[in-house]
């Protein structure tokens, strides 16, 4: 069997899913995924509703309408781009995946982490069905996806480290240093406890399931800090797929007259974005609630702030969607074909 389908670390061979289990499966991510959009639909129309029914959110109407449409679809395109840069980092991670259906599963994956009220676990779900259609092995589906989640993840623990040093640096008063210090330790000290934790691998204890999962994590941490020291040049699709997003952000302040420091909004998109965390359809008022908070924290006044995130998250969140639900609908039609893997070493 070739190493793309094999089990992980000497498991038990597993038996593919049959014609009739993908059928099924395939039922039900289809209406799991046109559920979720439909849901997302509803919801946007109440808040946006409850938005207009507000007093004092005059400033934000009228700046929404005096944005450039030039802006707008430079925004656009930025967000496409961080697409894009998802789909090289799953490349990267799944290096043995053919390209194309590669691709169709990394936008399936947004399509679903968007519109699942499950914190993005719903965009992992669907890829590991997709990829178990084809055969591939279940450990091998999870070291990889864990692989995956860890180098999305980490990229913004790591941009939490200049952007909270130059903003220190760039103050002078003591709140504002303390509001750059705080997120650089916080980064720092994370990245310091996990990149050495491969070395104790063989040394977790515990119960047969927790070791398991404790030498899970530790060798998607090993994973990813290979992809680090022996770079590939698909890995600039993880600063691709932070990166741009935040320069949608960037420029959708910019188009109503809100210009931050690179550190400023680099640090108020990710503190903000921890209100993504709670299992909301698409993050309907709760990542907005904190990207304006957080941007505040930070400097941008709050009324043109609401109006840039209002923007910013309606592209965001329905790009993806949209091309994430084209890519699952293509994708959905090759299941039953077999998997013909690209040449290469993926014993890892």
């Amino acid at each position: 069997m070739d190493p793309l389908l094999t089990p992980e670390d000497g498991a038990v061979e597993e038996a593919p899913p049959t014609p009739e289990e993908i059928a099924a499966s395939d039922k039900q991510e289809g209406r799991r995924l046109w559920t979720g959009i439909i849901t997302l639909v509803v919801l946007m129309v109440i808040v946006g509703a409850l938005l207009l029914a507000v007093p004092g959110l005059d400033d934000v109407e009228d700046r929404l309408r005096q944005m450039s449409v030039g802006w707008v679809v430079a925004a656009i395109v930025l967000e496409w781009l961080s697409c894009v840069g998802y789909i090289l980092a799953f490349q990267l991670v799944f290096s043995r995946a053919p390209r194309r259906f590669a691709a169709r599963v990394a936008l399936s994956e947004l399509a679903f982490g968007a519109v699942v009220p499950v914190g993005g676990a719903g965009g992992v779900a669907v890829g590991a069905w997709m990829l178990r259609a084809k055969g591939v092995s279940w450990g091998r589906i999870a070291r990889r996806s864990a692989d995956l989640f860890l180098l999305t993840s980490a990229i913004n623990v790591v941009a939490l480290v200049p952007a909270g040093i130059m903003f220190a640096i760039e103050g002078g008063v003591d709140d504002r240093v303390l509001l750059g210090a705080i997120p650089a330790a916080l980064g720092i000290v994370v990245i310091a406890a996990l990149w050495p934790l491969p070395r104790f691998r063989d040394r977790l204890g515990g119960p047969g399931r927790l070791r398991l999962l404790a030498r899970g994590s530790v060798d998607a941490i090993e994973d990813s800090k290979h992809h680090i020291l022996h770079p590939r040049w698909r890995l600039i699709g993880v600063v691709m797929y932070l990166g741009c997003d935040i320069a949608v952000l960037g420029v959708c302040l910019h188009a109503v007259g809100v210009d931050l420091d690179v550190s400023a909004l680099v640090l108020g998109y990710l503190i903000g974005y921890l209100g993504n965390l709670l299992p909301v359809p698409g993050g309907i008022g709760v990542l907005d609630g904190g990207l304006v908070a957080a941007l505040a924290l930070y400097g941008a006044p709050v009324g043109r702030t609401t109006a840039a995130v209002i923007v910013y998250h309606a592209i965001a969140l329905w790009l993806p969607t949209l091309l994430g639900s084209i890519a699952f609908v293509l994708a959905r039609r090759t299941l039953h074909e077999p998997v013909v893997p690209l040449p290469g070493d993926d014993d890892r």
